[in-house]
C-alpha cells in the first residue's frame, strides 16, 4: 500500500534551501591546480609537440573583456537588488548564481594557469621568454578581474532571505 500524498487542494510550505557562497576552500583547490597545470603545460608541450603553447594578446583581452562584462553585470544587480530594493526573477536569481560561481571558479584555475605558466619560463634563455611572461601575466591578470567580478555578482545576488524589509 502507498502512503497518499498531500491533498492538491493544500499548500504545503516549500522547504528553504541555503545556499553558500563559493568557498575559499573551494577557489583555493581551483588555484592550486592551475598553478600545477601552468607550470607544467610548458614543459609537457614542448617535450609532446616540439614547442610551447603560444600566449597571444587576444588571449589576454578576451579575459579583460569578460571581467568587464561580470562587472558590469555585478554591479547592474546590486543596483536593482540593494540600491533600488527590487527583487530579481527567481530565474535571473539562479541564472546569475550559477554564472557567477562558475566564472569565479573557472576565473581562478585560469588566473593561475597563467601565473605558473608565466614561472614555467623564468630562467629559460629563449628569446621569446620574456614575451611569453609579459602576455601570461596580463592573461593572469584579466582572468583575476574574471574572479573578482563573478564574486562581486554573487555577494550581489544575496537577499535578505525574503523576509520583509523594516
Amino acid at each position: 500500500m502507498s502512503h497518499p500524498g498531500p491533498e492538491p487542494d493544500t499548500d504545503p510550505e516549500e522547504p528553504r534551501g541555503t545556499l553558500r557562497p563559493t568557498s575559499a576552500r573551494a577557489l583555493t583547490a581551483c588555484i592550486v591546480a592551475g598553478l600545477a597545470l601552468g607550470w607544467a603545460l610548458h614543459p609537457v608541450m614542448s617535450a609532446v609537440a616540439g614547442r610551447p603553447p603560444l600566449v597571444s594578446w587576444a588571449q589576454a583581452l578576451v579575459l579583460v573583456l569578460v571581467a568587464a562584462i561580470m562587472g558590469f553585470l555585478a554591479w547592474h544587480t546590486w543596483q536593482t537588488v540593494h540600491v533600488r530594493g527590487q527583487r530579481l526573477e527567481p530565474h535571473q536569481a539562479v541564472n546569475r548564481l550559477v554564472l557567477a560561481r562558475a566564472c569565479a571558479l573557472a576565473g581562478a584555475l585560469v588566473t593561475a594557469g597563467y601565473v605558473g605558466y608565466a614561472v614555467s619560463w623564468l630562467g629559460d634563455e629563449s628569446q621569446y621568454a620574456d614575451r611569453w611572461i609579459a602576455r601570461a601575466l596580463v592573461a593572469a591578470v584579466g582572468a583575476a578581474g574574471v574572479t573578482l567580478a563573478s564574486l562581486a555578482l554573487e555577494r550581489a545576488c544575496r537577499a535578505d532571505g525574503g523576509r520583509p524589509r523594516p
